[in-house]
């Protein structure tokens, strides 16, 4: 017995640690709104439940065999003042569950940008076999299973498919989002605190799946041009080839970085999507993605 209160508190320190690093700990202006909305839907939900529960157990209690004063009605069929609550009490969360959602949901549509001074940072996502690729059109350069961008600018993202469908999720930022071959999706997201999110695959894609995950490294405005003045210093160029090499299946990739991309190669991606059956395209055929 002496024991029970450091269990309970051992309990609640673990039941609380889940909720670290997850959608209930949001870093960004869009996780922070999803996370009200789960916080309004629940306490919608509770003000029913709660009284619902302690109302069972009153009935519960009240209808005991030794309660003497409970009136026992065996013809008692129907109520209408009864069946009114009943319905409509339900009734009443649902819209407004549903009004909650609603209205949520539509000012977070992914399309639609974020309200900012600063003008956007530009990534165009390709979900491969299994890893992720990351092109930043406007500086040039391109990253593998590594995302890194400015803590409190508004990150426009274009995102598509080499081959499966997949999914782009970033708890701590918010909106996963879909990404299918010779379709683009667009996605906005910021960062209003430093440090490293993690980035993960959403969508089953396969045996390599489990190992589709990458960091979403946020640094200052000073420290993200430092990193993209180094990432130009060094690696290899990413040109077709090079993506023909880099769209083979493979899981468990390290993170890399490219030092330049060639002009239009991600259109060029989302333009062989369409097109998946054409091996001059630059995905790789579908017989490769049997190959380990």
């Amino acid at each position: 017995m002496r024991y029970r209160p450091l269990a309970v508190v051992l309990v609640t320190a673990a039941t609380l640690g889940g909720c670290s690093e997850g959608v209930l700990d949001p870093k960004g202006p869009v996780a922070a709104a999803e996370r009200l909305i789960l916080f309004n839907s629940l306490g919608i939900m509770l003000a029913i439940v709660i009284p619902t529960i302690l109302a069972t157990l009153g009935v519960a209690w009240w209808f005991r065999s030794s309660n003497s004063r409970a009136r026992y009605l065996p013809s008692f069929e129907f109520s209408g003042r009864l069946e009114i609550l009943v319905w409509s009490i339900p009734a009443m969360t649902v819209l407004l569950v549903g009004g909650v959602a609603w209205v949520g949901s539509h000012d977070l549509d992914p399309r639609k940008l974020l309200s900012s001074t600063v003008k956007p940072v530009r990534v165009q996502v390709v979900s491969l076999d299994w890893k992720w690729l990351f092109i930043y059109p406007d500086q040039g350069i391109a990253t593998v299973n590594q995302l890194t961008i400015p803590v409190g600018t508004p990150v426009s993202f274009e995102l598509t498919s080499s081959g499966v469908m997949n999914s782009f999720f970033v708890p701590q930022l918010g909106s996963q989002i879909y990404t299918m071959a010779g379709m683009v999706t667009r996605l906005h997201l910021q960062a209003d605190h430093p440090g490293t999110y993690r980035g993960l695959s959403a969508q089953f894609s396969g045996d390599g799946f489990a190992d589709m995950r990458f960091n979403v490294e946020a640094v200052p405005a000073e420290g993200f041009a430092q990193w993209v003045a180094a990432t130009r210093s060094a690696g290899p160029l990413l040109d077709r080839q090079a993506y023909a090499d880099l769209a083979k299946p493979s899981s468990a990739v390290a993170p890399f970085t490219y030092r330049a991309v060639v002009p239009n190669l991600f259109n060029g991606i989302l333009s062989a999507g369409m097109q998946p059956a054409d091996p001059s395209q630059l995905t790789h055929p579908a017989s490769q993605r049997t190959e380990r």
